[in-house]
């Protein structure tokens, strides 16, 4: 069991959470295993069609999609959320705000300057206010405002409810400076990322006492110092009105009112057609809506090429026409239902495409990155062997193209932990790791004991004579585990030993032909008779599938004659392999019911047979070798969920045997356990991308041997009850970006620490897999104040997380936003903050927008 943190109040950590990728969530020295020098890429700019503030009309309203109302307005707080981001990002100072290219920016609206001024004995950092910078109350900002936020996030005093406090542990006092308008701030030991800290700061009415702090701000914000001003908050609505702040000295805000509105990621397509929402993140089957709505606008009132009805043919129509009007009045009145419910729902679709084609849609790469997360506390994965072998399988760079590329959004994999393409000091270290190598992913976990006969050989303590070997004895085939050991160290491949289990299931069923015709005595000129009884057999056992077709009048070519001879013969012998332990999909009656879970030692190969018809063998394959998984419609194999089985059919036609234990499939193992990985997914609507990716790298896996049982669950329990539980093996989750990697990196890969109950202590690295030379390295560039001798320490310790092999960064998380087109300066930011004063609608002259935009 594993701690997530510890108690409140001595929590060292800043990222609250780890973000869900859905569709509306994101370190001897190897510096020089990285691979290639410093990144001269440049990130993906920001798309929120910027326009100069004389472009942009006063007055207004916009609404702004969130995912939920916020749990709280306090950003310190555990169940701080995005929806707290990105409201008091409107009300709250933020000294140090990331500009576009992910660099800590001063802000001029709170601050004239911000500097060191002294390095020895002690750190100094001197802030000079902007004499306007005023609360809401009209109360100058000032030193006891930075007091009070130290005292209640420095950790001292554990009555505060704070989920982070990096950095602040670190000050050793805050002092007035010349005058009311300077802050001095004394460190006791030296801190790179101070400009960290006080962002957001909160008054002094708040963070001055625990109860405001905890419980005050959770509901409003009576005090704040932003171009807005919090107005109401209504659960029943579900929104956060914002408006304009008439005591703000920086530029006035364009909107009268900013209305922060929650709704969830399926009904936003119905928002933005209906109005309710004006901005919105979205996911890509949103856009493509909106992309065909705006080719739409001309076609004069045609009926849509796409949407509900869009692909009935002429004659299914014709016959849906008859049907409804026939004389069958059952008949007729079932087809006038379905044709009535689908009019409505082509109504109700033009409608909203109608509404879709006042959106445009903003696209960038979000500031985060997701990632696949390897579980090393327990079972195969705490071998760094293991988390190294899988990490080679994956080829990232297809994995980005599954997600980016169909945007139109560079797809390359991402190369740091600890910094995005386009911040400073980015560099791909994947160096340290390798690139994507099946041989060298092989070579890893046959190194660490995992072969291919391992699935079916007794653990190596089993003794002669044990109730295990009398079991394996029990077979008929004539290979042993030491066959199959042998086998496997020759390096025999899986294909060779299907090919020699087909052989001996032909074998069998010549054998089973003759027998049969001694006994009843019938030649090969009776293939009539036998193609008749074939098909009642098959019509009472439930085995196999029709051998031949019939022609028009009922009779059978030569052809068709041989193959129900074959088909005979294939029945028997499938009944005489039942016996044995075959087992075919959805023929005995018990749909969902399991394969035999034991395997019977067969030289490398188990006795539970796996039979494809021949003409479909091919598909077939890639199914079984996934265990009953199914073909994507780009036919790439595709995980399925983890289930207790289904119905004839559900994953493979009948007569299609079941999956093949571990070792028929070529699936490694170790002393009879298969090496299986538990990979759990997300299960919401939102995340079909992950999914998506998910499903690749189980089949990039199971090319070096590696089984994976994909487990699915809600959206709502998949991070807090899995991840940050340790119930999982594999997990796809994201970071978001950071211009602070010292400090916010930190409890993501620091090793974890055994608590004194004697579970484990791990802040936020969920993956349970660290090193003390990582922490060291995080530790002394926090303390480094010299920027580029920060970030060289920086790429050593990224370095040494991916040799660690923990977490694997795949692609930088993609930002689509529905905008409605007259708005300016909002939509895709980036790594930006948004600058909240300058969204409005463009003026009439720039855009031709009405004069009453208000909702």
């Amino acid at each position: 069991m594993s701690h997530v943190g510890v108690p409140r109040g001595t929590v060292r950590k800043r990222r609250s959470l780890a973000l869900l990728t859905t569709g509306v969530l994101t370190i001897p020295v190897l510096a020089g295993c990285s691979s290639g020098g410093e990144e001269t890429s440049r990130g993906v700019p920001q798309d929120i069609a910027p326009a100069a503030r004389q472009a942009v009309s006063d007055g207004s309203t916009v609404n702004w999609a969130v995912d939920a109302l916020p749990a709280t307005f306090n950003a310190f707080q555990a169940d701080a959320d995005s929806a707290t981001t990105r409201i008091t990002g409107a009300l709250l100072p933020s000294l140090f705000p990331m500009d576009a290219s992910g660099q800590p920016k001063l802000n001029p609206d709170y601050l004239e300057s911000a500097k060191i001024i002294e390095r020895e004995p002690k750190q100094v950092v001197l802030y000079k206010l902007n004499q306007q910078a005023v609360w809401s109350d009209g109360r100058e900002i000032g030193a006891p405002d930075f007091v009070a936020q130290w005292r209640a996030l420095s950790g001292k005093d554990s009555a505060f409810w704070t989920a982070r406090n990096s950095g602040y542990e670190r000050i050793e006092k805050i002092e007035r400076g010349a005058d009311d308008l300077q802050v001095r701030v004394t460190f006791s030991k030296p801190y790179a990322d101070w400009r960290s800290l006080f962002s957001p700061l909160y008054p002094k009415e708040i963070t001055g006492s625990p109860d405001a702090f905890n419980d005050g701000a959770r509901t409003t914000l009576k005090n704040t110092a932003g171009p807005f001003v919090l107005r109401s908050v209504s659960k029943a609505k579900g929104t956060v009105t914002l408006a304009r702040n008439p005591r703000w000295w920086g530029d006035k805000a364009k909107l009268d009112t900013l209305v922060f509105r929650a709704v969830a990621a399926g009904d936003r397509t119905q928002a933005l057609a209906d109005g309710t929402v004006d901005v919105a993140d979205i996911d890509a089957s949103t856009a493509d809506r909106i992309a065909l709505a705006r080719r739409d606008r001309g076609n004069n009132g045609q009926p849509l090429a796409h949407g509900p009805g869009s692909e009935t043919t002429p004659a299914a129509a014709l016959r849906s026409w008859a049907l409804a009007h026939g004389s069958d009045e059952e008949a007729a009145e079932i087809a006038q239902a379905a044709r009535e419910k689908n009019r409505k729902a082509v109504v109700a679709y033009t409608a909203e495409q109608k509404g879709l084609r006042d959106f445009v849609v903003r696209k960038s790469l979000e500031p985060a990155y997701t990632q696949l997360a390897l579980n090393g506390e327990s079972g195969p994965l705490a071998d760094d062997r293991v988390r190294r072998a899988v990490a080679r399988a994956l080829d990232r760079e297809e994995l980005a193209r599954t997600v980016l590329g169909p945007l139109g959004l560079p797809a390359k994999p991402l190369g740091s932990h600890l910094a995005l393409a386009g911040q400073p000091g980015y560099k791909d270290g994947s160096g340290a790791l390798g690139d994507q190598n099946t041989e060298e992913a092989q070579a890893l976990l046959a190194d660490a004991g995992w072969t291919r006969g391992g699935a079916v050989q007794p653990p190596k303590d089993t003794k002669a004579g044990s109730e295990a070997e009398k079991k394996g004895a029990k077979g008929d085939a004539p290979g042993t585990a030491e066959d199959a050991e042998k086998e496997a160290a020759e390096g025999a491949k899986g294909d060779e030993e299907a090919k020699s289990e087909k052989a001996e299931n032909e074998k069998k069923a010549e054998q089973g032909g003759e027998r049969k015709t001694e006994r009843n005595g019938e030649g090969n000129g009776e293939g009539n008779g036998e193609e008749e009884r074939a098909e009642k057999k098959t019509g009472q056992d439930g085995e196999g599938s029709t051998a031949g077709s019939e022609k028009p009048g009922g009779e059978k070519s030569g052809s068709e004659k041989a193959e129900g001879e074959k088909a005979d013969r294939a029945s028997e012998d499938s009944a005489a392999s039942r016996d044995e332990g075959l087992y075919i999909v959805g023929q005995d009656n018990k749909p969902g019911a399991h394969a035999p879970a034991h395997a019977v030692p067969t030289g490398g190969v188990s006795a539970v047979h796996v039979l494809a018809p021949a003409r479909t063998a091919a598909v077939q394959s890639a199914a079984l070798l996934r265990q009953a998984g199914a073909l994507g419609e780009d036919g790439a194999v595709a995980a399925q969920d983890k289930q207790p089985g289904g119905a004839a059919g559900a994953y493979a036609p009948v007569g299609t045997a079941a999956p093949a234990p571990a070792a028929a499939k070529g699936q490694l193992g170790k002393d009879g356990k298969a090496l299986t990985l538990r990979f759990v997914l997300p299960s919401g609507p939102g995340s079909q991308s992950l999914r998506s990716v998910g499903d690749k790298i189980a089949v990039m896996l199971e090319k070096i041997g590696i089984g994976t049982e994909i487990i699915k669950v809600p959206d709502e329990s998949y991070f807090k009850d899995h991840v940050a539980s340790g119930a999982y093996d594999l997990a796809l989750y994201s970071w978001p970006a950071t211009a602070y990697p010292a400090t916010d990196g930190r409890p993501i890969y620091a090793k974890p620490e055994p608590a004194t109950d004697g579970s484990l202590l791990v802040e936020q690295n969920y993956t349970r897999v660290g090193t003390d030379h990582i922490d060291q390295l995080f530790d002394q560039a926090a303390a480094e104040l010299d920027e580029k001798a920060a970030r060289e320490l920086m790429k050593q310790a990224d370095a040494r997380i991916w040799a660690a092999a923990g977490s694997i960064p795949l692609f930088q998380r993609p930002q689509l936003v529905a905008v409605d087109k007259k708005l300016a300066n909002v939509g895709a930011f980036g790594f930006a903050a948004p600058r909240y004063q300058d969204i409005g609608f463009k003026n009439r002259q720039a855009a031709g927008s009405p004069a009453d935009r208000k909702k």
